[in-house]
């Protein structure tokens, strides 16, 4: 009996003291998990209103990696400060809210740095349910468009929202339970092409060219990245390492979740191509663009999006995130609702133009969805994609959309978990359909644009 007594002591003892150890020295993917869902649940939290329990429950952990299904999360409304960690104290998960440039994850603790970038962000006129779209939010229905987008077969799973513009105007839209129209929804990766857009603006005012190159001040020894240029940054295709893979540590999780200075982590990536000649999808590429346009900016670039983009394009829920260091993370973390999304959608539709202003020149638009040179045709050389989600059996050098007859003309703006809005220019038709769908789901949202198409011929 003394025997066993002493070995459950034991034994004891060892969990406890690996409980400690882990606590102090946490293993990168627990840590990557912990901030993950810290910086998460502070956005969803303080931002777009939502139930940290249903934000854990939904977003974190039912779509995810099996290990966050033992993640706690604790939010401080008082401070504006979201812990998260497995079990509740393994990962040392760390967020906090800044008004103005919303929820940055804190790596290494130091919430005083991260507290030094915000700024007070006016509230920008809401629209008026009464109104027409675009400047309004009432829409036209078409009710065989409704009846379309009402086929959950079609909406695709864990959809929550849609909105079908046509010739400018609202026709359709649905959303999922505890969802509405004024909900703001992340866009992942279609971050990337509202940051190409303020690229693009920056360009129009003649303070960056496509031409430039961003990595060599003139000291040291040039290593090959002074040949990379802002053209070759947004076509993806700067010839740098980085590693996209998201299920494990890797360049983009180590960027997003333990890198409190995300630019510079990916300013010091080697060189691994030649610039131009290789296509690598990169969330860094699109860090590293934010921060060239950001020091462009003379004044409150924080502030720039709002002020020189969603105001003027009426997106009065739309907003960018910035990182621990003060750069807009502009590869993931724009967050806007539906209707939002579809405005600078139609945006890109109408050439840059908005209510009669140029904000974008037309030639850098035709830019943005010609193809880049070395993605074979997948991609275009303003953070768009020529092609949508791909099928489990799509060919490696197949197009995805050839099997439903789209448009030739088509291009999207895509996020992780089947974010899309799919733009026809020869239609005039924009397609937003948001939700939390698992990428390895394989779901095509090919088939609801199609059956769309042929109900308005």
């Amino acid at each position: 009996m003394n025997v066993k007594i002493k070995v459950g002591a034991v034994l004891v003892f060892l969990l406890a003291a690996s409980a400690v150890w882990l606590h102090y020295n946490p293993p990168e993917l627990f840590r990557i998990g912990s901030n993950y869902s810290a910086k998460i649940v502070c956005t969803n939290v303080f931002l777009a209103g939502r139930n940290a329990d249903e934000v854990m429950k939904v977003d974190v952990q039912s779509p995810g990696n099996p290990f966050l299904k033992l993640m706690k999360v604790s939010v401080d409304r008082d401070s504006g400060i979201v812990r998260a960690g497995i079990l509740g104290f393994i990962g040392n998960g760390l967020a906090v809210y800044r008004p103005g440039t919303g929820c940055a994850a804190v790596p290494d603790g130091n919430i005083a740095q991260a507290l030094q970038f915000q700024f007070d962000p006016r509230p920008l006129p809401s629209h008026s349910a009464e109104a027409d779209w675009p400047q309004g939010s009432r829409a036209v229905l078409n009710d065989k468009v409704n009846q379309i987008i009402q086929r959950d077969e079609l909406a695709g799973p864990f959809m929550r929202g849609i909105a079908v513009i046509s010739h400018g105007k609202l026709i359709a839209q649905r959303y999922a339970p505890g969802f509405t129209q004024d909900t703001p929804l992340l866009g992942w990766s279609m971050t990337k092409t509202v940051n190409a857009a303020l690229v693009g603006l920056q360009v129009g005012a003649g303070k960056l060219t496509l031409e430039q190159d961003h990595f060599w001040d003139g000291a040291g020894k040039p290593d090959g990245r002074e040949q990379i240029t802002l053209a070759d940054l947004l076509a993806m295709s700067s010839g740098l390492e980085f590693n996209e893979n998201y299920g494990a540590v890797s360049d983009v999780t180590r960027m997003l979740y333990l890198e409190p200075d995300m630019a510079t982590f990916v300013h010091g990536k080697p060189l691994q191509h030649t610039p131009g000649s290789d296509w690598n999808y990169s969330t860094g590429t699109s860090v590293l663009l934010a921060r060239i346009w950001m020091h462009t900016v003379e004044h409150d670039a924080l502030s720039f999006p709002r002020t020189h983009l969603f105001a003027p394009l009426g997106m009065s829920s739309a907003f960018i995130e910035a990182d621990e260091s003060g750069i807009v993370s502009g590869g993931s973390y724009m967050y806007a609702s539906v209707q939002d999304w579809a405005r600078f959608g139609q945006f890109l539709l109408q050439d840059g133009m908005w209510d009669g202003q140029r904000l974008l020149g037309s030639d850098y638009v035709a830019m943005m969805h010609s193809p880049a040179p070395a993605s074979r045709g997948k991609y275009a050389r303003g953070q768009l994609w020529l092609e949508g989600p791909e099928a489990r059996d799509t060919p490696k050098d197949g197009n995805a959309d050839q099997p439903f007859g789209l448009p030739a003309d088509i291009y999207w703006m895509q996020g992780h978990d089947i974010q899309v809005i799919a733009l026809i220019p020869s239609l005039q038709l924009a397609v937003v359909r948001m939700g939390l769908t698992p990428d390895d789901l394989y779901y095509q949202p090919q088939a609801l644009v199609a059956e769309i198409i042929k109900a308005l011929q």
